[in-house]
């Protein structure tokens, strides 16, 4: 008999662990009123798949929406808050390495984790990055809006984007909403950058960053990392990015690893320590700006 009542605490307590950590995240949705142009249809429904490469990846958002992370409670809050943009081309969202992962992370930090699923695919139309940077604005204003909820100082809002998550932060960062925003609303600019190889922010015809990015629009300090041997996110952009910040006398530091390659979020890399080591001095980044306390 005893053995039976020890047998059944033990699958209850399993139950109650799986299902905390099967639990799924709170979650705000950006378009209740109305969604802009472009609209992504229903029509496949949202899908998220694991590829070969164990790596999960979300397609077909037509609900453009944030995923809660907030620290554990044993983790004191900062007040800070980051929103965290993943890459996938704009054809899918890559929002597990560098998504759920990266949110996560900051949240063992003390700062409130807002994972956004913005929409996809935009990547057949004539700009892609227009919906995705609608969302990602529109997603600053509503983190604004809940702070009291989730404890967030509404003058400590970051934007954290990988990849084509990166483009899309520096396109939001720099131009003027195209959707209506209410008189008197929240901020859709962000009070910091974490940048992680953004996509095609280099022309290679002009030389130059991409025309979409206005810098003379102001950008806030800027944290960026890079490898040297991406293909997908040139290193020049990046460090043409750099030099525009300094020269503009914007607090903004740069590390361009040698090797590492395109994508790894935060995953490692064999034989490279860039894809590991940027987790590190974003860190000492965020905490000498005090967007994480002192150790």
């Amino acid at each position: 008999m005893l053995s039976l009542i020890n047998r059944l605490i033990f699958l209850i307590c399993l139950a109650v662990v799986v299902s905390t950590a099967s639990a799924a995240p709170p979650e705000i949705l950006l378009w209740s009123k109305g969604m802009p142009d472009p609209v992504i249809p229903a029509d496949p429904p949202e899908k998220v798949e694991k590829g070969v490469d164990g790596i999960q990846r979300r397609t077909s958002v037509s609900q453009p929406r944030l995923f809660v992370h907030e620290p554990p409670a044993d983790v004191k809050r900062t007040g800070a808050a980051v929103i965290v943009v993943p890459g996938g081309g704009f054809g899918l969202l890559a929002d597990e390495h560098e998504g759920s992962d990266a949110a996560i992370w900051l949240a063992q930090h003390g700062i409130v984790g807002f994972q956004l699923a913005h929409r996809v695919p935009t990547n057949k139309l004539p700009v892609p990055n227009i919906g995705p940077t609608q969302d990602l604005q529109k997603s600053l204003i509503e983190v604004r809006r809940h702070a009291t909820e989730y404890q967030v100082d509404p003058t400590k809002v970051g934007v954290l984007g990988f990849s084509a998550g990166g483009q899309v932060t520096l396109v939001a960062a720099t131009n003027q909403p195209s959707f209506p925003v209410e008189a008197n609303t929240e901020s859709y600019k962000p009070d910091f950058l974490v940048l992680l190889y953004a996509y095609q922010i280099y022309d290679p015809m002009t030389k130059g960053l991409r025309s979409d990015i206005n810098l003379d629009a102001g950008l806030p300090p800027t944290f960026i990392a890079q490898m040297g041997d991406d293909k997908g996110s040139l290193a020049q952009g990046s460090t043409l990015l750099y030099l525009e910040l300094i020269n503009r006398q914007i607090p903004a530091e740069l590390h361009i690893y040698e090797k590492g390659g395109h994508g790894f979020g935060m995953r490692s890399r064999s034989n490279a320590t860039g894809p590991t080591d940027w987790q590190k001095r974003a860190i000492d980044w965020l905490r000498a700006h005090e967007y994480i306390a002192a150790p």
